[in-house]
């Protein structure tokens, strides 16, 4: 029988701080819970220095539960020391939450929309569809930012041209870089990338644990507005925030779903059955997480020869098939484009939105349909934010 939230949290009762000997939910030190597929993953807040002594305890406590694979993610408490329970022995927890609960996820200042990009596999075009809804999303006149969350295999330094470099710091802040429309001075996107801090030939190894924290790094720790004009210390925001996954149904999808409200997720997927089976799973899973699927993408659907012919590769309309089997919204075809490829390769996307672009029309129609699904889904639950996650 798969693993609940209620009895994890039972579990981590029998879980004693090493320092002032209080169970760890009590004390209200753990922070977030996250169950996959039988692998959980905690988050604990606490300053003790026998952080290892208390790995050990979560995980033997959970494996005796019954999960396959545990992980634990340590953050520092605010403080000098470990948590003290309230007076009278009461244990601390948010206001209106329920004592021991992980708190709900928070917005980012000065960001309107958190829209996830996704795909059961690798190799459907994923990151590219990504940055290209941006960049149409921008030509369309609003503000936007692009978060890479593939942090196994960034794509976006390449696709922008930005390349490995560190971004500028300011304080506890990332500043992301801009990248700026050659034809039009008013249209910037925002930036950000794991791969601007690492070698691009360097393999990123990294387990659930370190893959969560980078992520939640990535996510917090980026200063997404800017001075909107010197002197008035007004800021500009965004009004979307795309944010590239990496593809499958794995801790990074499950870390960002907890740290942020989503507004929704796209997938990505081409037409033929081998990829659309695992694109269903990247529905489920989003589902699972309480996010709102604002649409399906079917990218190579066809591919335009340089004569101007079409011809149908992968076995066009798979992806809108699927989208009508699920009751999703299909946002649009995007076809093989040499030159989609080889602005890819250069990094210089705008370029895809030129007037002799084969691909701007259905880049361009995609952003459209991703805006107006944005706005129909504000429109009927103004009110929705995700849950705290209860993956069963």
């Amino acid at each position: 029988m798969p693993l609940t939230e209620p009895q994890i949290l039972q579990a981590l009762r029998g879980v004693l701080d090493p320092e002032v000997q209080k169970d760890i939910v009590s004390l209200n030190q753990v922070k977030s819970i996250k169950v996959f597929e039988g692998t959980v993953s905690v988050e604990v807040g606490t300053n003790s220095p026998l952080k290892d002594k208390l790995r050990q305890e979560i995980q033997a406590a959970l494996s005796q539960l019954g999960a396959e694979e545990v992980f634990v993610n340590f953050t520092t408490n605010l403080g000098s020391g470990p948590l003290k329970p309230a007076q009278g022995g009461a244990p601390r927890h948010a206001p209106g939450a329920a004592p021991g609960a992980p708190p709900p996820p928070r917005g980012l200042p000065g960001v309107k929309h958190i829209v996830a990009v996704g795909a059961g596999k690798g190799g459907v075009g994923k990151s590219t569809i990504a940055l290209n809804l941006a960049i149409g999303l921008a030509l369309s006149g609003k503000k936007v930012g692009v978060l890479d969350g593939d942090i196994y295999g960034p794509s976006i330094p390449t696709l922008t041209g930005i390349g490995p470099r560190p971004p500028q710091i300011a304080g506890d802040r990332i500043i992301p870089f801009t990248i700026s429309s050659p034809a039009r001075a008013d249209v910037s996107l925002r930036v950000m990338s794991i791969g601007f801090m690492v070698d691009k030939e360097k393999a990123l190894i990294w387990r659930g644990p370190m893959a969560h924290g980078a992520m939640k790094q990535m996510i917090e720790q980026v200063e997404w507005t800017r001075e909107a004009d010197a002197g008035t210390g007004e800021r500009e925001t965004l009004d979307y925030l795309i944010v590239d996954l990496p593809p499958g149904t794995g801790d990074v999808s499950l870390t960002l779903a907890q740290t942020v409200p989503l507004t929704g997720a796209v997938i990505v997927a081409t037409p033929q059955e081998v990829a659309l089976a695992d694109a269903r799973r990247a529905v489920r899973m989003f589902q699972q997480l309480g996010v709102e699927i604002l649409g399906v993408v079917e990218n190579m659907s066809y591919f335009i020869c340089e004569h101007g012919s079409q011809y149908d590769i992968f076995g066009r309309g798979g992806a809108k098939a699927m989208a009508q089997e699920m009751g999703l919204p299909f946002l649009g075809e995007v076809p093989i484009d040499t030159k989609l490829r080889q602005h890819s390769d250069t990094g210089t996307p705008f370029a895809n939105f030129a007037a002799d672009s084969p691909s701007r029309g259905p880049l361009e129609a995609v952003a459209d349909q991703l805006d107006k699904q944005v706005a129909v889904r504000m429109a009927t639950r103004p009110m929705a934010r995700p849950l705290n996650l209860k993956i069963s």
